[in-house]
């Protein structure tokens, strides 16, 4: 008896959606940082044993949207909860306890993880934040887990298998994402510009990979970097260009433990005014799949 389905995962911005889907997973497939809204597309990762395939969808952090970007990262959170046969709603010990909107009317189980309950200072503390999710979301499975230290990570399994419906395997067994190598490449350097650059740097700029040479010991990656001002371009690249060459160090040493093999990679940067709001540009970045 095999069984398979769709879990969705959502939540608020920094509570660790991305963290907790890589260590349910066992490795890194999705991109962290402890800037708010790292995370801009819907990534279906695939967790499948001899008994069941799960299809988790990470989706953005739940937020009210304020240029066309934006609308579109909420409309992949709503496309993946008419798709979902679990919600999984993911939120931490320091969050007041209180339903979003967003799940308010939802019809399909519900999982409740609390994140982080290795900061709380003692059992009680952690007794009562359940016991006030129970009484908001009294079908909801309540789970206490530690993203960062992996603890009780199993429950989610094994609570996800008892909900599963009864299915084949939608994907393949072998793969682990609908996602090619080029998107994860594009998102671990995007990545390391949430961790190197401040402000609204890492808001403003997007990655889209111009060639992906495969060669007997080496793999070439040629990357754009493009921003929304002429001014951010200076900032990217920085003094003497030591910015842009520590990114990409950085960005080459992610990619070369994804892909098991040595990289070369070259950056560039260029301007591309309001690509944010721009629905041709936004189709070619992938956020349109229309």
């Amino acid at each position: 008896m095999f069984k398979a389905g769709f879990v969705n995962i959502i939540g608020n911005p920094n509570v660790g959606k991305s963290s907790l889907l890589n260590a349910l997973l066992g490795e890194k497939l999705c991109i962290t940082s402890p800037k708010v809204q790292t995370t801009r597309h819907r990534i279906k990762a695939f967790y499948t044993t001899e008994s069941m395939q799960i299809i988790f969808s990470d989706t953005p952090g739940i937020l009210n949207p304020k240029y066309k970007l934006q609308e579109l990262m909420k409309e992949a959170i709503d496309e993946a909860l008419e798709d979902a046969d679990i919600l999984l709603y993911l939120t931490s010990v320091d969050e007041k306890p209180e339903i979003p909107d967003i799940i308010k009317n939802i019809k399909i189980p519900i999982i409740l993880v609390i994140n982080k309950i290795d900061i709380l200072k003692n059992q009680e503390e952690l007794e009562l934040l359940v016991k006030q999710w129970k009484n908001l979301l009294p079908e909801a499975k309540v789970v206490a887990i530690s993203a960062l230290y992996q603890f009780n990570l199993k429950t989610i399994l094994d609570i996800i298998e008892e909900l599963l419906p009864i299915h084949p395997p939608y994907f393949n067994t072998e793969d682990i994402s609908d996602r090619n190598i080029r998107f994860f490449v594009s998102e671990f350097i995007r990545e390391k510009i949430f961790y190197l650059y401040k402000q609204e740097i890492p808001y403003s700029t997007e990655v889209i990979i111009d060639n992906f040479l495969e060669e007997e010991n080496i793999t070439k990656i040629f990357a754009t970097i493009y921003v929304l001002r002429e001014s951010q371009k200076g900032i990217i690249i920085g003094e003497k260009g030591k910015a842009i060459k520590e990114l990409g160090t950085e960005a080459r040493k992610e990619i070369e433990k994804f892909l098991n093999t040595k990289i070369y990679l070259e950056l560039k940067v260029k301007t591309l005014k309001n690509w944010r709001n721009d629905l041709k540009w936004l189709k070619r970045l992938g956020y349109i799949q229309k």
